[in-house]
């Protein structure tokens, strides 16, 4: 076979298809989830897969009864796909799409705590303005490649983004917010300083992404701006905030964490914070995208409704 013939091959309108149900399958290493969401057959689209290999020449998958994993070519071909297929989705979206109401569906690849911080709360109203709109939440504490994993934003922290995104504030600065229960402070005293944190209880939360424990940092409020950091020594070690939170309102111990989240706690008196001087505010959580010329309505009607939380969010 000549170059001329293999290029006609792989640019031939009929590999299409083959093509982005390959991506599907490689997204999700699964034959069964890919075909659960395409809405076809296991059966059929393993089909589809061989004949594309075989109009490749080339083994995309090694396939296993118990696992999946892209050869070195099938994943040099997905990567290749991905922004080439997400650049089509968008061109097809765009068409018309901003004179209309927004709809389909959005995707958003968020922490589980700015998920629980910013979307849970309003989700119901969000999808009540949009009924065209289908949610869908991926849930991953780790910076993810919103483009790879086939989502249309992320919400992450301004120190954790990807300089090439495009990023929008959807919450005002934020503070860490060291707390314990009334009860738990009766017993135990209040820490003074940092260095005090050494007598007490401080429960540890292990990122799920890393397996790192966070580590709990300090800034003195004088004019030095010293950072202290310290390893918190506790009775238990949480990958779930929310279980965590709720260890700290049973009086189990302290905890870190951000401000936002325990401010209805601490106005009802569940909380009391301490150490605050030495928690200076940072750059909150971001909404970011893909950079392009022309976004999609179902993400400008996101960006807006989060902005309106955002000021909501700041006068609280």
């Amino acid at each position: 076979m000549t170059v001329q013939d293999n290029l006609t091959i792989m640019l031939s309108p009929s590999l299409l298809p083959a093509l982005a149900w390959f991506v599907h399958i490689a997204r999700h290493r699964s034959f069964t989830k890919a075909a659960t969401e395409m809405e076809m057959s296991r059966a059929a689209l393993s089909q589809h897969l061989k004949a594309l290999e075989q109009q490749l020449n080339v083994r995309l998958l090694h396939r296993t009864t118990r696992d999946m994993s892209l050869t070195e070519e099938g994943q040099r071909l997905y990567d290749a796909l991905v922004p080439a297929l997400r650049n089509i989705e968008v061109a097809v979206t765009d068409l018309g799409e901003a004179q209309s109401e927004p709809s389909g569906q959005i995707r958003v690849n968020t922490s589980r705590i700015a998920a629980r911080t910013l979307l849970e709360p309003h989700m119901g109203e969000f999808l009540a303005r949009h009924p065209g709109l289908r949610l869908e939440l991926m849930l991953n504490d780790g910076f993810a490649n919103i483009v790879a994993e086939g989502a249309d934003v992320g919400i992450r922290l301004g120190e954790s983004l990807d300089e090439n995104m495009v990023a929008v504030p959807v919450s005002p600065r934020i503070e860490m917010a060291v707390v314990g229960s009334p009860a738990y402070f009766e017993r135990h005293g209040v820490p003074q300083s940092p260095a005090d944190l050494v007598h007490h209880n401080c429960l540890a939360y292990r990122f799920t992404s890393s397996g790192i424990i966070d580590r709990w940092s300090f800034t003195s409020p004088d004019d030095e701006a010293h950072t202290q950091v310290l390893d918190p020594k506790g009775s238990a070690v949480f990958n779930d905030d929310e279980s965590m939170l709720k260890a700290a309102l049973q009086g189990v111990g302290l905890v870190k964490y951000l401000d936002l989240s325990v401010r209805e706690h601490l106005a009802r008196g569940e909380l009391i914070r301490v150490l605050e001087a030495w928690c200076p505010p940072f750059a909150g959580f971001y909404l970011y995208a893909p950079t392009r010329a022309q976004m999609p309505s179902k993400v400008r009607a996101l960006i807006d409704f989060l902005l309106e939380k955002r000021e909501v969010l700041a006068r609280s």
